[in-house]
């Protein structure tokens, strides 16, 4: 009886020992990560003084797209820029240029996201001054050529001005619609005319 409680003590040290060496295994162990980087967020390219051009299916320029600094990222399958300057170029239109601090463009170009100091500028015409915009963000949906954001605008073209929050814009028709709380002041050609 006597050598059996002493193997008693050894054998129940031992197996302690083994379910803590099992829980301590399971409790440390991390899920194996893959050296192939497509969990991690950083850029796989990054191009600097950058020149994007989007042809049209009739082959004619629809716009150009250029940057700073373009840095591609495979996890998500996005793009960020740095200090972006969108062109539109139409034979019938003035050219149209947006810039902003920052860009984020989607998967497939359709989407433009800036921000910060963001200006539109569409040049004068025969007929008309040129105008300027001025926005803190601005989404650009590059194909169909408009634009639309929350944030409060200031558009601007020669004396007159127009302020507001919330804008949809159009280029192909040439629209700006201020959402909410418009003021503004309009300067009368005709006013112009008897000075």
């Amino acid at each position: 009886m006597r050598q059996w409680s002493t193997a008693a003590l050894p054998i129940s040290i031992l197996l302690i020992l083994a379910a803590l060496t099992f829980w301590l295994r399971y409790a440390t162990d991390l899920a194996e990560t893959h050296g192939d980087g497509k969990h991690r967020h950083d850029p796989d390219y990054i191009v600097t003084d950058a020149t994007i051009r989007k042809v049209g299916p009739s082959g004619n320029l629809q716009y150009t797209l250029f940057a700073d600094e373009i840095r591609h990222y495979p996890d998500n399958d996005t793009t960020e820029m740095d200090s972006p300057k969108l062109v539109y170029l139409h034979p019938s239109k003035p050219p149209v240029t947006i810039s902003a601090v920052h860009g984020h463009l989607s998967p497939k170009g359709e989407r433009v996201d800036l921000s910060e100091k963001v200006e539109m500028q569409r040049a004068a015409t025969a007929k008309q001054q040129p105008l300027s915009l001025e926005t803190p963000q601005l989404t650009v949906l590059t194909n169909e050529e408009r634009a639309f954001t929350k944030s409060p605008v200031l558009i601007t073209q020669g004396d007159s001005w127009v302020r507001g929050v919330g804008m949809q814009v159009d280029n192909k028709l040439q629209t700006y619609l201020l959402e909410s709380a418009v003021t503004g002041q309009i300067e009368s050609h005709t006013s112009k005319k008897k000075r």
